[in-house]
């Protein structure tokens, strides 16, 4: 398992991909919503098993928060710990990014407790977002 920070048309088409076989294909989610004319102010991270595309996210960053959306990983690879692997290295970047202090997810009610076990705190109500059931959660980054 590799993860690098994407670069190049090659590692975007691919996270494309990902994105649109999860996001668009399995959940539903509007194209869009789905392509919001975010990812060009965004760092993207792909993850590769055997050189094939596996999982991504992308985090950006808004004043001293770290935003991280469009994690998504492939059916295949569930359960494998290419999420887990994914949020470890977003949040290293982060925290060698000067003059971030908290990271921010919007999580699928159903992802929840992967998020708590990485050490994220829900806050607020329960929301829709693209028809799906969604909840804030915080991190703060010592």
């Amino acid at each position: 398992m590799t993860i690098t920070e994407a670069k190049g048309d090659k590692d975007m088409a691919d996270i494309r991909a990902l994105r649109e076989a999860v996001f668009i294909g399995e959940q539903n989610v509007p194209a869009e919503l789905e392509w919001d004319g975010l990812d060009g102010t965004a760092r993207h991270l792909i993850a590769r098993e055997a050189g094939n595309p596996a999982g991504t996210l992308r985090w950006r960053v808004i004043g001293d928060t770290a935003k991280i959306e469009r994690v998504c990983v492939l059916d295949t690879y569930r359960g494998t710990g290419v999420g887990a692997q994914l949020m470890f290295a977003a949040l290293d970047a982060i925290r060698a990014t000067d003059g971030i202090a908290t990271a921010k997810l919007s999580s699928q009610v159903d992802a929840l407790g992967f998020y708590r076990n990485l050490g994220f705190s829900e806050d607020g109500e329960i929301y829709d977002d693209a028809g799906i059931p969604h909840k804030d959660m915080w991190l703060t980054l010592a």
